[in-house]
């Protein structure tokens, strides 16, 4: 039996200073346990002891804008280790002309051997027909529970097939997610700038402004109401989106906000920086105005943000960021986190949160919505023992250097951090110790 000593540990109850104690990869007591002969020992003392943390948007080897991300199953889910994340809910993609059923078994296929940490996957659903509908009760036996289509790229869906798909989920309670952006004035305003000469980095916040989430927000939220289902909002980036998720709320609807800690921390400026710098921040939704930011923040510190992930989509930027250098629209969108999610976060908002909160929006409420509570997501006896024993004592500074993640910068680089993932257990073996990781590859698949 492996037992952790002298922590503080992060219940649903609260904080509560006991001990824990694991044995074949399950919680098997919490309270005041004595060692037995051959128990191994973990002190905790002047820790936080946290159910893993999970990352419920990340894109790990995924083919998109004629690349690949940097990262893979084994460099994303060592970074993800070493930052005290215990699982990643990746984007399985159904490709045009594809079936859902084939697309989960080539990202399972993707991270098996390779995943240091959990691994559970979204169905992004990109070519919807008869055949992709007739499959979805399948992917649901195989323990999808929860699914993605987009408004905007090559992928997206019309407003029609995304409510069919929502009536298609809701017999078995899936959960939907939508990337929202309008895709036509996101386009149109692309050509807009270029034709104005605009090819630089800077160009491409003009070309997705706030309103372009703002509506397609509403119209996404308006589609889930017809459909009588939850929605859930992925990266919302902007003080207009919020306000339309609140108007929703405010109609009696169940939405639920994702949001990033990108956007609670850099705002637009960086698109300027000297050179192609400003390259390295291009994401979409893209980085947005200080007032968003504020907005955000608020939102976390009322309680309106549910979940807090990375949408880790690493390009580097040497290599493959450089083929947008002539036309900002050809940079690959996309920036890494994945490593630096928790602390990035505790950066922000510091004692602002307590550690209950951070909890339950990195790892609490990311289980429950994503249909894995209180296996996950929970210290409690039976639940998994994926555990994050963080030393908020612990200063450090981000350089890029020094990650796990396979891409050549960070867009937190040179942030001074306090606090770090001492100990990170995966299914009862430590995955990770004092931010790097070990030679363990524990992960598995989550069936949902």
């Amino acid at each position: 039996m492996n037992i952790i000593k002298n922590g503080i540990l992060i219940t649903p109850e609260g904080e509560k200073r006991a001990d824990l104690a694991y044995e074949d990869g399950r919680i098997v007591r919490i309270g005041d346990i004595v060692p037995g002969d051959g128990d191994e020992v973990t002190d905790a003392s002047g820790c936080y002891v946290y159910p893993g943390f999970i990352d419920g948007h990340t894109h790990l080897d995924l083919e998109v804008a004629g690349t690949v991300t940097a990262d893979d199953f084994d460099s994303g889910s060592r970074a993800a280790v070493a930052g005290g994340t215990t699982c990643v809910v990746d984007f399985a993609t159904q490709y045009k002309g594809d079936t859902v059923l084939n697309a989960l078994e080539t990202w399972k296929k993707k991270a098996a051997g390779k995943a240091r940490c959990n691994v559970a996957f979204h169905m992004a659903v990109c070519d919807w027909n008869e055949q992709t509908k007739a499959d979805l009760p399948a992917l649901r036996e195989a323990g999808v529970t929860s699914f993605k289509v987009y408004m905007a790229y090559d992928t997206a869906l019309t407003d029609a097939e995304i409510l069919e798909v929502l009536e298609a989920i809701k017999p078995f309670n899936g959960i939907l997610g939508c990337h929202c952006e309008n895709g036509g004035l996101v386009a149109e305003l692309q050509k807009e700038q270029l034709a104005q000469g605009h090819t630089e980095p800077w160009a491409h916040p003009l070309s997705r402004p706030a309103e372009v989430e703002a509506e397609a927000v509403s119209r996404f939220c308006y589609l889930g109401a017809l459909a009588g289902m939850p929605v859930n909002i992925v990266h919302l980036s902007t003080k207009l989106g919020l306000e339309e998720v609140r108007k929703a709320r405010k109609r009696g609807q169940t939405v639920y906000i994702e949001s990033c800690p990108q956007y609670m921390l850099l705002d637009d400026s960086n698109y300027s920086r000297p050179g192609f710098e400003g390259a390295k921040y291009v994401c979409s939704p893209p980085l947005r105005k200080q007032a968003d930011i504020e907005a955000l923040k608020e939102a976390v510190l009322n309680g309106e943000v549910d979940t807090i992930a990375t949408d880790h989509c690493s390009f580097s930027y040497a290599k493959q960021k450089i083929a947008g250098r002539d036309d900002f629209t050809k940079i690959p969108n996309g920036a890494p986190g994945i490593e630096h999610r928790v602390a990035v976060m505790m950066h922000i908002f510091g004692d602002s949160l307590k550690p209950s909160d951070y909890c339950r929006l990195m790892s609490e409420n990311p289980a429950k919505v994503f249909g894995m509570y209180p296996k996950k997501g929970a210290l409690a006896v039976g639940s998994d023992a994926d555990i994050t024993v963080w030393d908020p004592n612990e200063t450090w500074t981000i350089h890029a250097s020094d990650m796990q993640q396979n891409v050549d910068y960070t867009p937190f680089e040179g942030m001074e951090i306090h606090g770090r993932a001492k100990y990170v257990i995966v299914n009862g073996v430590l995955a990770a110790q004092d931010g790097k990781p070990t030679d363990a590859v524990a992960g598995r698949y989550v069936c949902r």
